[in-house]
């Protein structure tokens, strides 16, 4: 939906560069629908990346070649993503008869009196929402501004495995795109308020959308390192040996009782709590559905759990059930990773533009 700089690729490569992993993903289109060319999933090192910042540039882009080889591709253009907290972003009225490159010109100009950091330093980007309620004459502006470094730390690790970034998005706007998919899985109905819980390793996004637009995004420090460190405390593993246990099993009897059951409480509270904090700021007292998203998202049980004590119907996300699937893409894996793929899919999407 936004691009921080703009530049034009017929295939471009989805990858979602998270607290704890790279996820790349690869479409093409089929008729009406896509077809998932190829995909892969691989783990960062420790503190490479910290809360959506690259810290260590060398281990994501060591990552990124790995991913690469992983998913047998090869297109070399990327959409990439930032944090929504990193973004800024302010709706303006604007004559509706300038061109592009006027509107470019004059928020050139004024950009200073939204952005409160030295405009060198940021990168803009603008969309047009269509006309004024207000007037016929105006339209509505999307302004996006972020800092640059945000920007070229990506394009750098990308640049460390070969690849380039074609377009910058934003993590919010590729997952309302992801959020297109499920129609099926939401039963298609209109108005519907639906709110999007990303449970990553260490950040829970909330996203409530209206009608398939984001209304409300509410970032938390809480995700699935929470579980990996009480696995790891409890059965003095280390932390690669309680992930590997945590999704693969094999964990003493007392596990789902003692560990597990704790963790899926704890993170209903967390929706809960994120919720209310939604409801508090508006004109809304409950939605019509919650969908899990993220890697913490396919823990068995989890959306019963919320489901029964918050009273909203729940599900999984899968952006995929209507794709078809290409020779290299692995069915069961995908299924498993689909919920965590929201962002890398809404990415990928950006080839089709």
């Amino acid at each position: 939906m936004l691009r921080l700089f703009n530049k034009k690729a017929r295939s471009l490569l989805g990858i979602d560069i998270s607290s704890t992993s790279v996820k790349l993903l690869e479409l093409s289109r089929q008729g009406n629908g896509y077809r998932v060319e190829a995909y892969a999933v691989e783990p960062l090192p420790a503190k490479a990346v910290i809360e959506k910042n690259i810290a260590e540039l060398d281990g994501v882009g060591q990552a990124l070649a790995r991913v690469l080889v992983k998913a047998r591709t090869d297109l070399k253009y990327v959409a990439v993503a930032v944090a929504g907290s990193a973004v800024i972003t302010k709706t303006i009225e604007m004559d509706a008869g300038l061109t592009d490159d006027e509107m470019e010109d004059q928020l050139k100009i004024e950009a200073d009196q939204y952005i409160p950091y030295p405009l060198d330093d940021v990168a803009i980007d603008f969309e047009v929402q269509g006309a004024s309620t207000r007037n016929p004459e105006r339209v509505n502006v999307l302004l996006a501004a972020c800092r640059k470094e945000n920007v070229e730390v990506r394009e750098a690790a990308l640049a460390l495995a070969g690849l380039t970034a074609r377009v910058v998005d934003v993590e919010a706007y590729a997952l309302e795109r992801s959020f297109g998919l499920l129609k099926i899985q939401q039963g298609g109905a209109q108005g519907r308020l639906v709110a999007v819980v990303d449970v990553g390793a260490t950040m829970t996004t909330l996203s409530v959308l209206l009608e398939g637009r984001i209304i409300y995004t509410r970032e938390q420090l809480f995700g699935g390192r929470q579980l990996t460190e009480a696995i790891q405390r409890r059965y003095g593993l280390t932390v690669e040996q309680a992930g590997l246990a945590k999704r693969q099993g094999g964990l003493p009897d007392d596990y789902v009782g003692e560990v597990l059951q704790p963790f899926r409480e704890a993170l209903v509270q967390q929706v809960s709590r994120s919720l209310q904090f939604f409801f508090a700021s508006g004109q809304y007292s409950a939605v019509d559905q919650i969908l899990l998203a993220g890697g913490t998202a396919s823990i068995p049980g989890l959306e019963r759990l919320i489901e029964q004590q918050l009273g909203t119907p729940t599900l999984v996300a899968n952006p995929f059930c209507d794709m078809t699937l290409g020779s290299k893409v692995n069915a069961v894996a995908l299924a498993s990773d689909a919920p965590a793929l929201m962002i890398a899919c809404g990415l990928a999407l950006r080839s089709f533009d």
